[in-house]
């Protein structure tokens, strides 16, 4: 899911703003000295998103004709970046937020807004990876994100069709109906409401011919677009400065701040700097526990009367898997196959072939559906092995902050994100960061998130 990565399986990335040249510039050592430049400059998406057919406020953005200066740097605006400028700016700090494309303009257009607390990793496989504890509470902390953005969306009075929605999770090849029961014996352990739907209540209630399910509350449908235009424009309320287009070509940490370097010309100056550049991040960000996915996605006609009951959130149990939501206007949106990524021709070679299996798998779930695509696209997301995101300050790093790795769950990531960020930066403590810490402490959990292995 696209950066929220697509179930939100183009779930997820944000708007990128580092160029490929892009580098960290170590104090006191010449420029034969630096690190390493920034791998990958990439074409987030392809194709058309059916987002883009509905029409969002528009977000005013300066050019950079000059140095300037901050509390806070947030490096890309889309998603993840939008709603750091906001928490950051809610803390009373002046933020500036710069994009190399411009306001959401990477992948925030690709994703498809499924916004579930349900972590892509099953809570059962992740207690085994990391432990039951923290596997427990990163699923609590996911959950609690979600209710939090309902809140927030609600506070500021973001119109992006905000709707409550159930989740059914379906019985699958990775997961199969005995494996499911104990899935939701291990969420209902954590305090996390689930149900198991039986074949016969399953097909009752939803219509639906599978093995089983676990069916779930309180997930979030909601346009993205017109949410990170939303959280922009609460930002400019309280004098954020957006800059379009930027390419931060280094780094350069000093004594209590932080000089970004732009390519044409003028330094941002700031206490902090937030990467919110999804995967194309500098080479400063770890790269060894982060791997780069492409996902498909379609997009139908409008046809409410052909919906299932509530039309609830969709997603499998399978490798590879299929996610499925429905539009205020009732499109059905529909995506999956995903593949590594290799580079962009390849991924957008497969996006006929991936277009016509998608359709064709959700023809056999749904044979009543108009399945004919009137959109489709694919982009990239970034993951982890834990299917947990890494979020906060960098190693040796001081006042460089990162967020990636959101997987499916990238506007519910995102959330945390902010939160996170916010709230380190305003000088407290968030009693979770170390669960998504780049620098995390425990021993087992560096090992899975370097060998991508399951524990004995």
């Amino acid at each position: 899911m696209i950066g929220s990565g697509l179930r939100t399986s183009l779930r997820r990335p944000a708007s990128g703003t580092l160029p490929r040249r892009c580098s960290l510039v170590v104090p006191g050592r010449s420029s034969s000295m630096r690190q390493p430049d920034m791998q990958r400059k990439l074409d987030l998406r392809t194709g058309s998103p059916v987002w883009e057919a509905y029409r969002v406020p528009r977000i005013p953005t300066q050019r950079l004709t000059q140095n300037v200066r901050c509390e806070v740097l947030v490096v890309g605006l889309g998603i993840s970046g939008a709603m750091l400028a906001e928490a950051l700016t809610a803390e009373g700090l002046s933020v500036i937020g710069v994009d190399r494309r411009g306001a959401m303009l990477g992948s925030t257009a690709a994703t498809t807004a499924l916004v579930q607390f349900e972590i892509d990793q099953p809570l059962s496989e992740l207690s085994r990876k990391i432990g039951v504890s923290d596997a427990e509470q990163a699923w609590r902390r996911s959950r609690l994100a979600v209710t939090n953005l309902r809140g927030r969306v609600d506070e500021l009075g973001i119109d992006c069709g905000m709707d409550a929605r159930q989740s059914l999770y379906l019985a699958g090849n990775a997961l199969d109906p005995g494996e499911l029961r104990k899935e939701a014996e291990a969420r209902r352990g954590a305090g996390i409401r689930a149900t198991y739907l039986t074949p016969a209540a399953l097909k009752e209630k939803f219509g639906i011919a599978r093995k089983g399910a676990i069916l779930s509350h309180d997930n979030i449908a909601l346009d993205p677009r017109k949410l990170t235009a939303g959280f922009l424009g609460a930002a400019l309320a309280r004098k954020a400065r957006f800059y379009s287009p930027v390419e931060v070509l280094a780094l350069a940490p000093g004594t209590n701040v932080v000089a970004a370097e732009t390519k044409g010309g003028p330094t941002i100056t700031a206490r902090q700097v937030v990467l919110a550049t999804g995967y194309e991040l500098l080479d400063v960000v770890p790269a060894e526990t982060h791997s780069i996915i492409s996902t498909y996605a379609i997009a139908t006609k409008p046809q409410k009367s052909r919906l299932w009951p509530g039309a609830a959130f969709i997603w499998e149990a399978s490798d590879p898997y299929l996610y499925m939501r429905a539009t205020a206007d009732g499109r059905v949106i529909c995506g999956g196959e995903d593949e590594e990524f290799v580079d962009e021709q390849t991924r957008d070679g497969l996006l006929a072939a991936k277009t016509r299996t998608i359709a064709a798998k959700l023809k056999h779930l749904f044979p009543d559906l108009d399945t004919t695509p009137e959109f489709a696209w694919t982009g990239c997301f970034g993951t982890t092995t834990t299917g947990l995101p890494y979020i906060g300050e960098l190693p040796r790093h001081p006042g460089i902050f990162a967020v990636l790795g959101y997987g499916g769950n990238g506007i519910t990531f995102s959330q945390i994100a902010s939160e996170i960020v916010a709230t380190t930066v305003a000088g407290r403590e968030d009693t979770d960061a170390k669960l998504f810490a780049f620098g995390r402490t425990n021993v087992v959990r560096k090992l899975v998130d370097l060998t991508g292995k399951l524990l004995p």
